[in-house]
């Protein structure tokens, strides 16, 4: 019996991986499985699900195909086209998170791979990247800065005032290498492509529960209204639901307990202790180091019980969502929903020398202002 979500699982080496490393750590911390569920986000889990459901069902009643033929008769050259995605990417993140917009991003680039020649991987890899420059502009544009916006104690437009010259210099920066990443050719479109056929009572339907889904979480009734998210489904279209990679799912709770017995660690715990005596250059590498093996968002939770949420840390875990994949949980969302084995690695050509960039001119900007 084939079942299509547990082959993808078998070939995921991300997956693996996250697998073989909480294995290797339980061997080094007190061994307590029956604690794992409870360090689980699970808000982030019923998000995501919600999330992936409606984007799915966006992409199944074919809107993506109309939006994509529009946007590739707009855009005649390859360079055009991924300036204005990237661009609209890091646009979206700043007001929709840096998940919701990949959600939307992401599958709308899928849908143009059927249109035209396109490097789709590496124009996701970018995506990726601009939803991290993006979304640090403002208090609601990623997980982080909603928890340092509460603890700063300012107001909306002051914590973007913040925020505004390391996302300015971050867009610059991606838009640049973006120019030369892409040439200057056109597009070549794809014979024999059929006209779009597109179903707009499922499109209307998917912004209905998607608003519904998103007061619901507003009042905290996250469960309820995924519940009411995958029962609409099931009356309108039950093969969105099959349709769904409900394996990222299982991903993210394996990186969850792994980010849990990381912390764990002894040597870790003696330099969170120590962080509140560091120098300014020490906590911005701290911050920043953390955030690749845990991924920026638990790094901002932990440093907040030693240092205050001041323009240092919030400039550096949100530079830490840069360089290696576990940075962001939005890089994992990108590449897993771009379904390239080789992207995993092609990632990482790019990030990692934009970390070293963000980490260089960050601090320097810092200093200045």
């Amino acid at each position: 019996m084939n079942i299509p979500g547990l082959q993808a699982l078998a070939r995921d080496r991300f997956f693996h991986l996250l697998f073989i490393i909480g294995a290797v750590l339980s061997i080094f911390v007190p061994f307590a499985p029956h604690t794992w569920l409870a360090v689980i986000d699970w808000r982030t889990i019923i998000t995501l699900s919600g999330l992936m459901m409606l984007t799915k069902g966006v992409e199944l009643s074919g809107y993506f195909d109309v939006l994509g033929r529009k946007m590739v008769r707009r855009f005649a050259t390859e360079r055009r086209l991924a300036l204005f995605m990237v661009f609209s990417a890091a646009v979206l993140s700043t007001f929709l998170t840096n998940d919701v917009a990949l959600f939307i991003i992401v599958p709308l680039t899928l849908t143009l791979r059927k249109l035209c020649e396109i490097p789709v991987s590496r124009l996701i890899i970018f995506e990726a990247l601009a939803v991290n420059a993006g979304s640090l502009l403002t208090p609601i544009g990623n997980p982080q800065n909603i928890l340092l916006w509460g603890r700063s104690g300012l107001s909306f437009a002051a914590f973007t005032w913040q925020m505004a010259p390391l996302a300015l210099v971050m867009m610059v920066s991606l838009l640049a290498v973006c120019w030369f990443a892409f040439p200057v050719k056109k597009l070549q479109y794809h014979s024999g492509t059929t006209g779009p056929q597109w179903q707009p009572r499922l499109v209307w339907s998917c912004l209905a529960l998607y608003i519904v889904f998103l007061f619901a979480l507003e009042l905290k009734y996250e469960l309820a209204g995924v519940l009411l998210v995958a029962a609409g489904f099931l009356f309108l279209a039950r093969r969105v639901l099959v349709s769904v990679d409900w394996t990222l799912l299982l991903v993210f709770m394996v990186m969850f307990i792994d980010v849990h017995l990381l912390i764990q660690l002894p040597v870790l715990q003696h330099v969170l202790h120590s962080v509140s005596g560091l120098s300014q250059p020490g906590l911005w590498l701290t911050a920043i180091g953390l955030s690749q093996f845990i991924s920026n968002v638990p790094s901002t939770i932990l440093l907040l019980n030693y240092v205050p949420p001041d323009t240092l840390l919030a400039w550096a875990v949100n530079i830490g969502g840069f360089g290696l994949l576990p940075g962001s949980l939005a890089n994992l969302i990108a590449l897993r929903m771009a379904n390239d084995r080789r992207i995993w690695w092609r990632f990482h050509v790019w990030s990692i020398p934009m970390l070293i960039w963000a980490a260089a001119i960050g601090f320097g900007i810092f200093l200045l202002i």
